[in-house]
């Protein structure tokens, strides 16, 4: 699943692309993913200009003067710059929608089909309101994520504090990879109690899932089965993972065998000895 780094690369490439730009038209081939693509979109979107491309947690937020339109890749989506018109290849069975400005495409393909595309009016408030937004956590790299933050939030908490990161109530975009290797740098085993984590460990997972989510970003994201980014090509973060994805492999610390267990359905790597 594309988490925070791979909407951020997906957001970046976009963006110099559509900001400012004019649609000229919307093709929706399938309008039943996640939730139904709203009826009207094609032609509320046509001969509108976006403004701008923002990201809050992992939704991309394509703004017009009329509001926004939301997207979301779900389990295996993507959003691709296409710019060789006219000579593009046909649609394939996957590629749902195409945003078709003056001399690109912009198309939004998904396999499993858990993506989404949504609309929220401007005249219903800042987009931030949207109920699929209004309770989700901090962004983890504004000021107001810390550890202290991370450490009030989860007092009394018996969950444990990779199931805390997961939830996306106290920070935004930690997923399964990225919180897998952001508690190996911060040297917490995944297992323990959210609540009985000190704030002194905790100010180090802040940084380092801060500097965790910063190299993926760098790298291109994660690629692990459908990511690519808006110009096609696959990110390469996964070369430099600690933990994750690397069962019965040496630590690339300590040596010791990396360790896999299950969490709430999801597969959870440590190290027993560098993460106590």
């Amino acid at each position: 699943m594309p988490e925070l780094p791979e909407v951020e690369v997906t957001r970046r490439g976009i963006e110099p692309y559509v900001a400012g730009r004019r649609v000229a038209r919307v093709d929706v081939r399938t309008a039943a993913l996640r939730w139904p693509v709203p009826a009207g979109l094609a032609r509320l979107l046509r001969g509108r200009t976006v403004h701008k491309v923002e990201r809050r947690g992992k939704y991309l937020l394509f703004e017009i003067d009329e509001g926004w339109f939301i997207v979301h890749l779900g389990m295996t989506g993507t959003l691709r710059v296409l710019r060789n018109l006219p000579h593009l290849p046909a649609a394939g069975k996957h590629d749902h929608i195409d945003w078709i400005f003056d001399d690109f495409i912009l198309r939004f393909r998904d396999p499993r089909r858990f993506g989404a595309v949504l609309w929220h009016p401007r005249e219903a408030g800042d987009v931030l309101g949207h109920p699929l937004l209004a309770n989700l956590g901090i962004e983890p790299f504004t000021p107001a994520f810390s550890g202290a933050l991370l450490h009030r939030k989860t007092r009394g908490r018996k969950v444990s504090v990779k199931q805390a990161l997961l939830a996306g109530d106290i920070v935004v975009g930690v997923g399964n990879i990225y919180a897998s290797e952001s508690l190996f740098r911060a040297g917490i085993r995944p297992t323990t109690p959210a609540g009985r984590v000190s704030l002194a460990r905790y100010e180090l997972l802040a940084d380092a899932i801060r500097a965790t989510l910063a190299a993926a970003i760098e790298k291109g994201g994660s690629t692990l089965r459908d990511f690519v980014g808006s110009d096609g090509e696959s990110g390469y973060f996964q070369l430099d993972y600690f933990v994750y994805d690397r069962a019965g492999q040496p630590c690339r610390v300590c040596g010791t065998p990396v360790r896999q267990i299950v969490q709430g359905q999801r597969s959870t790597y440590y190290c027993p000895v560098c993460q106590r």
